[in-house]
C-alpha cells in the first residue's frame, strides 16, 4: 500500500489532499498542530475508506520538530511527501512581531527543506516517489506587506525546481505547487485584508479541491511547477518576466498597501 505523508493536514489544502489520497487508496501519515481536527479527519477517512490513517500533533516551528516527524514515520517508506504546512502574516515588516517572522521562516523553509532531505534519499534509492512542495503565486515577485511570506515561497519554488532537475533521471518527481487565492483559513489567519469569508474576493478564489486535483494531475506530466487559478494567475506570474523589477515591486506595493 502506498503511503503519503502530509504536513499541515488539519485544514485547507492539506486536509483536501488527505481526503483525495485516501480515496485513491493511500495510507496516510498526517501532521499538524491541532489534535482535535487531526483526530476528526483521521476518523472520517478511516470510516469512509478503511485505510490506515495515523496522526502526529506537532508544531513544526518547535525545536527538533522534524526529528519528531521522522520518528513518527519510523522505518516506513514514504511514496508521496506533501510539504504543505506554512503561514503568512500581513503588514509592514517592522510592524510584525519578530518571533512571528522567524517562525514563518522556520516553518515555510527550514522544516520543508529538512523533511525533503530526510525522505528524498529513500525515494532515490527505490527509483520512485514524489514530493509536492506548496509554494504560491507570491513566489514570482517581491510582495511588500507580505515580504517574508513571499520571500519564503520564492525559496520554495526555486528549491523545488532545482531538485526537479537534479532528479530528472532518478525516477523521483519534485513539484512546486503555486496556488493563487484559495478558499482556506489562510487570509483570516494572516490578517490579509479583503478576503474575509463573506467577501466577493473570497467567493472568486479557487477551491482547495481544484488546487489538489490540478496538483495530482501535474505529477503525471513531469513539470517542475504548476500555477493554480487559471489564466489570470498564469498572467500574474508571467508579468515578472516582462516588467522591470523596480516598476513591478512598486505596482505590487500600491496594490498591497494597507488602506487608511
Amino acid at each position: 500500500m502506498a503511503i503519503a505523508l502530509i504536513t499541515g493536514a488539519s485544514a485547507g489544502i492539506g486536509a483536501v489532499f488527505a481526503r483525495e489520497l485516501a480515496s485513491r487508496g493511500y495510507d496516510l501519515l498526517l501532521v499538524a498542530r491541532r489534535q482535535d481536527r487531526l483526530a476528526e479527519l483521521a476518523k472520517e477517512l478511516s470510516d469512509c475508506h478503511g485505510h490506515q490513517v495515523e496522526i502526529l500533533c506537532q508544531d513544526l516551528t518547535a525545536d527538533n520538530s522534524t526529528a519528531a516527524v521522522t520518528n513518527f514515520v519510523a522505518d516506513r517508506q514514504i511514496d508521496l511527501l506533501i510539504n504543505n504546512a506554512g503561514y503568512g502574516s500581513y503588514g509592514e515588516f517592522t510592524g510584525i512581531d519578530r518571533q512571528t517572522q522567524l517562525r514563518m521562516i522556520q516553518l515555510n523553509i527550514t522544516a520543508l527543506v529538512d523533511l525533503t532531505y530526510q525522505f528524498l534519499p529513500g525515494m532515490q534509492a527505490r527509483g520512485k516517489g514524489s514530493i509536492i512542495n506548496v509554494a504560491s503565486i507570491a513566489a514570482f515577485q517581491p510582495m511588500p506587506y507580505v515580504a517574508i511570506y513571499a520571500a519564503t515561497k520564492a525559496f520554495v519554488l526555486s528549491f523545488s525546481e532545482a531538485l526537479w532537475a537534479e532528479n530528472a533521471k532518478t525516477g523521483v518527481q519534485v513539484l512546486a505547487l503555486c496556488p493563487g487565492p484559495t478558499q482556506t483559513e489562510f487570509f483570516q489567519a494572516s490578517g490579509w485584508p479583503g478576503y474575509d469569508s463573506s467577501s466577493q474576493n473570497y467567493g472568486q478564489a479557487t477551491t482547495p479541491e481544484v488546487v489538489v486535483q490540478e496538483a495530482l494531475a501535474a505529477l503525471g506530466t513531469n513539470v517542475s511547477h504548476v500555477v493554480n487559478g487559471g489564466l489570470p494567475n498564469r498572467l500574474i506570474t508571467g508579468v515578472s518576466r516582462l516588467v522591470p523589477r523596480e516598476m513591478l515591486v512598486k505596482m505590487v506595493a500600491n496594490a498591497m498597501q494597507p488602506k487608511s
